[in-house]
């Protein structure tokens, strides 16, 4: 099997962003995002989806936060695309359940090539420490639209919105890691009636 990296780099005026991705890792990271909260969910999707991943951003944070995130969505979708090559062989689909505390959340994932976002998290507060919370739909949007997947977000509860928050993230990871999984049975082949993906 092909190794499944890939190092992508993305420069703006708003952002400079490299990200390296190995999807068959072991849940290694590092991140210098300068956005502490957004480098601890990074943390949730490398050590639950077993991806290796590293972040380096230098963005216009004296603005506020929302170039860094958008772009760090984007820059790891193009990464992922890459990375996941001709999909040949995976499972496609995944799914996860995880729980915190009071929290629930559930995130439905298809390798489709169609990019495609439902997010339903009712926040209970708009701010973590510093964090506008909702960023994270737009670093869910950047992903998606660029790593050309379809996603299901759905936080079904939570009082904490910190709990709310990593429940997402943890959910993303596992999903992930089942979605990029190879199948024996599917050995070779395209998991589509179309051919294609």
């Amino acid at each position: 099997m092909a190794e499944r990296k890939a190092r992508v780099e993305r420069n703006t005026l708003e952002t400079q962003i490299t990200v390296e991705i190995n999807l068959d890792g072991t849940g290694k990271s590092s991140f210098d995002t300068g956005v502490p909260f957004l480098d601890h969910m990074m943390e949730q999707i490398s050590r639950h989806g077993l991806v290796d991943l590293n972040i380096v951003s230098k963005g216009d944070l004296h603005i506020d936060d929302h170039h860094t995130v958008e772009d760090i969505g984007i820059t790891l979708g193009q990464a992922f695309k890459q990375a996941v090559g001709d999909k040949k062989g995976i499972r496609r689909y995944g799914h996860a359940y995880v729980p915190l505390d009071e929290a629930l959340s559930r995130v439905v994932i298809d390798l489709s090539g169609r990019p495609g976002l439902i997010m339903e998290v009712p926040y209970t507060r708009s701010m973590v420490g510093g964090f506008d919370v909702d960023l994270f739909e737009e670093f869910f949007r950047g992903f998606i639209n660029h790593a050309m997947v379809t996603m299901h977000i759905d936080n079904i509860r939570g009082k904490n919105t910190h709990h709310q928050i990593e429940t997402v993230f943890k959910a993303f990871g596992r999903a992930l890691r089942m979605a990029i999984e190879m199948d024996e049975r599917m050995a070779g082949v395209t998991p589509s009636t179309k051919g294609l993906l």
